[in-house]
């Protein structure tokens, strides 16, 4: 099982040097699914990030989240079991 508050620190470290976010939330809800059968096998953590980045101008949502993926590396070497995004340009 990987340490989910150093995953965590990652995806902002990684979101912050790629996509340069006027505001970024980056939140860690394994917690809340401890036990559950997927997180449990991947050994990876539930987050979640909100993020206002002027690398979204002008690309759709679908574009927005693949600029996250790919920022963050997901699934990160199975840190990762799921992660919600919400994107906006400034």
């Amino acid at each position: 099982m990987h340490d989910t508050a150093e995953t965590r620190a990652l995806i902002e470290q990684r979101l912050r040097e790629k996509l340069a976010p006027v505001e970024l939330e980056v939140h860690d809800h394994s917690a809340a699914h401890a036990g559950h059968e997927g997180a449990r096998i991947s050994g990876g953590g539930h987050f979640s990030v909100r993020i206002v980045s002027p690398a979204f101008e002008g690309r759709s949502l679908l574009e927005q989240h693949k600029l996250v993926y790919e920022a963050v590396g997901y699934p990160m070497d199975g840190r990762i079991h799921a992660l919600q995004i919400k994107t906006s340009a400034p």
